[in-house]
């Protein structure tokens, strides 16, 4: 489990790479990125195993078929996505608030996006959180447990080797990954439907339909919730 005493900042940034997009760029920095992780030494030594496993499969792999992968993997459905505000807001009015008061923290923590970086994509969090003292980014990935055991699941139910990377940013949350229920993806189609003129804006993928959502990253209770299987927990 994560030492909130122990440094942080190179695995935060190794695990928002591996959730890059698998270009040459990052299959070269492959070897760097493992040494850091053991060389901080901020994961349990079975998760570090484990995404090892992943960087030499993205070393060895065909190059087109790493990356339809990835496409397929987390942006193919909601399920899986990487921007977590998906996940709570679904394509509700609520979610352009939540961006703006997202992106305020980063900036009066010193950390302004470029204009093609989405503030709730996890490989920005997991930057933000590389800048933070370990104390401090521990309870704000903690406040995004519920959003990444959901998708820590979904990629278990996969089969997807990105679960490991999951498995690790709750570890630094100081979190247990748990299998949590997942729920079918809507068809792309549907799931990027306009609502009808008129009337009112889509509350897919809200946690309460139809009723008002908060801009904030609300917690839910996970005490129910099954070890998960598979991956490292």
């Amino acid at each position: 489990m994560f030492n909130k005493a122990r440094n942080h900042r190179l695995t935060a940034r190794v695990l928002a790479a591996l959730l890059g997009y698998p270009g040459a760029e990052l299959r070269a920095a492959l070897p760097q990125l493992a040494q850091a992780l053991d060389e901080e030494g901020a994961l349990p030594a079975a998760r570090r195993d484990e995404l090892r496993a992943l960087m030499a499969g993205l070393q060895r792999g065909d190059a087109y078929e790493l990356e339809e992968r990835y496409v397929e993997t987390f942006d193919r459905g909601r399920a899986t996505s990487l921007h977590l505000f998906e996940h709570v807001h679904g394509d509700s009015r609520e979610r352009g608030p939540a961006m703006i008061d997202l992106l305020q923290t980063y900036e009066r923590a010193g950390l302004y996006l470029g204009d093609e970086e989405l503030p709730d994509h996890l490989g920005v969090v997991l930057e933000f959180a590389s800048t933070q003292p370990p104390a401090v980014a521990r309870e704000f990935l903690g406040e995004m447990a519920h959003i990444l055991n959901a998708v820590f699941s979904a990629l278990l139910q996969r089969g997807s080797p990105y679960a490991c990377v999951l498995g690790a940013v709750l570890e630094l949350a100081g979190e247990k990954p748990q299998a949590v229920a997942v729920q079918a993806d809507e068809p792309l189609d549907e799931a990027w439907a306009e609502p009808p003129a008129f009337d009112g804006c889509s509350t897919r993928g809200q946690s309460a339909p139809g009723q008002a959502q908060p801009i904030h990253v609300v917690r839910k209770n996970a005490a129910h919730a099954a070890p998960a299987q598979g991956a490292q927990a």
